[in-house]
């Protein structure tokens, strides 16, 4: 008997809502996706339509739903920034979202205001994906992290994995936080002091996940079997007084790495600033272009579950 599609019309708000089961479904649907001949994967989306609306600069979210979708065989529309839409001229988010789900099947977002996607969902009568909300969530970025995780170490479970850098503004270590801890793994957390994750983190994650904090990459790097980057979030501070103390507070480079295991894997969600190397992107450790690539064929899974189109 077939497993029942825990995606099929489904809002995407945040990965604490889907389960390692849900999670593996959709891994072995993009693996099914990825190997699945061209003359049948172009047709698996045709005359569906995504919407994307970003109120919030991005590339690589924006142009993998794009190019996941098109991969398929759809079509989208939508806008790259609030400017060239009535936004502009006083729109409610709420009246976008009524707007935009006439002419599509499916919409992802993303907002620079915390609940935006939560909100949005409400409204939308359409399956709603939440392409980053504020200082919250990016679910769609940790299921590709995941999965990428598999493709390059065989499992997630028994690894040791460190996320280092901003860990108090980066949405994206929060879902992959959430993530992680559906399984059996160890994570330690490397940060300045002033960048540490929230603390709510831990009330909700203690009793499922280990995890510790440190100041010190190298100390810890011969340990860790994956390295999670992220950059300083400049955007997202209050104070750029703040971010001036932190900034290029680490930076990660062939040198470093000397001390790392032989097979130790460096993932990034991307934009890159200075806190890896240029030098580090030939090393086998690089796997982040790869995560990029991920990110299309995993997207590609999800928006085919969620539209519930049989393959």
């Amino acid at each position: 008997m077939a497993k029942l599609n825990p995606f099929k019309n489904k809002d995407v708000i945040l990965i604490k809502d889907f389960t390692r089961d849900d999670l593996f479904y959709l891994f072995q649907k993009a693996d099914k996706i990825e190997r699945m001949p061209e003359r049948d994967r172009i047709c698996l989306l045709n005359g569906k339509i995504l919407g994307y609306l970003f109120f919030e600069p991005s590339t690589r979210t924006r142009l993998s739903f794009e190019a996941a979708m098109l991969w398929l065989g759809g079509r989208t529309l939508g806008f790259a920034e609030p400017k060239v839409s009535s936004v502009e001229k006083g729109e409610s988010l709420a009246d976008t979202i009524r707007t935009v789900e006439n002419y599509v099947d499916v919409i992802v977002m993303r907002h620079s205001k915390d609940g935006a996607a939560s909100f949005a969902a409400e409204i939308a009568s359409k399956p709603l994906i939440n392409g980053g909300s504020g200082t919250e969530e990016h679910p769609t970025q940790a299921m590709l992290d995941l999965y990428t995780i598999i493709k390059e170490k065989g499992s997630i479970d028994n690894l040791k994995i460190g996320l280092l850098g901003d860990l108090k503004y980066g949405r994206t270590v929060y879902s992959l936080l959430y993530g992680l801890s559906k399984f059996n793994v160890e994570v330690k957390l490397i940060s300045h002091p002033i960048l540490r994750v929230r603390r709510e983190i831990f009330f909700d994650l203690e009793k499922k996940v280990k995890i510790s904090e440190h100041d010190n990459l190298e100390e810890i790097l011969p340990d860790l079997d994956v390295l999670y980057v992220t950059r300083i979030q400049k955007e997202r501070f209050p104070d750029l007084s703040e971010y001036e103390r932190v900034k290029s507070s680490y930076n990660v480079n062939l040198k470093i790495l000397q001390k790392a295991k032989d097979d130790l894997i460096i993932l990034h969600p991307f934009p890159r600033i200075d806190e890896i190397s240029p030098e580090v992107d030939s090393s086998p450790h690089a796997k982040y272009f790869k995560q990029m690539l991920n990110g299309r064929i995993l997207r590609s899974a999800l928006l085919a579950s969620i539209l519930d189109v049989p393959f």
